[in-house]
C-alpha cells in the first residue's frame, strides 16, 4: 500500500511536470555550426568547382583575372532567385582558395549572359565589363529547377572570343534550403 502512494505521488509530479514545462519541438533539433559547416550546398559548390578547374593551368592565364557572373535561371535569364546569387559567391570563394585570380564585382546585377540563336552567349555588357577588368576568362552558369531536382550548368568561357573551354553539371536535390532560395523575393 505504502508502495502504491510513492509511485502514484511520483506519476502525479511526473504529469504535473510535464504540463509545466515549455513546448518542445518534436522531431525538429537546431542545426549545429558543425552542421553548417558540411551543408550539403557548400559541399556540391566547392566539388563542383573543383570538378571544372581539375587540371586546369593557371599559367595559361597569364595572370589574367577571372570574373564570376551570376547563374541566371534558364527560363528567365535577366533575373536570379537566391539560389544563383548564392551559387555565385561560393563559387567564387571556392576559385579564389584554389588560387585563381578572382575580382569582385559586387554589380553582379550587370554581370549576366544573355540567349541569342538558341544558345548562351556573353552579353556586351559583361564583355565591356571583363576588358575593364582585363579578365581572362568568365565563368557563367544557369540553373533550371525540375521536380526533384534542380540541374546547374557551369562555364568557363573565354573573354576574347566566347569560347567555352570547360563545362560541368551537376544536379541539386530540391530539399528544404533549395526550394527557399528558388523563391523569388517580391
Amino acid at each position: 500500500m505504502k508502495t502504491l502512494a510513492i509511485l502514484s505521488t511520483l506519476a502525479a509530479a511526473a504529469v504535473l511536470a510535464g504540463c509545466n514545462s515549455a513546448p518542445q519541438n518534436v522531431g525538429r533539433t537546431e542545426p549545429t555550426y558543425q552542421e553548417a559547416a558540411t551543408a550539403p550546398l557548400l559541399q556540391n559548390s566547392r566539388e563542383a568547382v573543383s570538378k571544372l578547374t581539375a587540371g586546369f593551368d593557371l599559367n595559361a592565364l597569364g595572370g589574367g583575372p577571372v570574373l564570376v557572373a551570376t547563374v541566371v535561371n534558364v527560363n528567365d535569364l535577366s533575373r536570379s532567385a537566391p539560389l544563383g546569387r548564392t551559387l555565385s559567391e561560393q563559387y567564387a570563394s571556392q576559385m579564389a582558395a584554389l588560387g585563381f585570380n578572382v575580382k569582385e564585382v559586387k554589380l553582379r546585377g550587370d554581370i549576366f549572359v544573355k540567349e541569342g540563336a538558341g544558345e548562351l552567349l556573353l552579353s556586351r555588357e559583361i564583355k565591356d565589363i571583363a576588358r575593364s577588368y582585363n579578365a581572362s576568362l568568365v565563368l557563367v552558369g544557369t540553373y533550371s529547377p525540375a521536380a526533384n531536382f534542380t540541374y546547374v550548368s557551369l562555364k568557363l568561357v573565354r573573354t576574347e572570343d566566347s569560347r567555352i573551354i570547360r563545362g560541368h553539371d551537376y544536379a541539386l536535390p530540391n530539399d528544404r534550403d533549395v526550394q527557399r532560395l528558388l523563391a523569388t523575393p517580391r
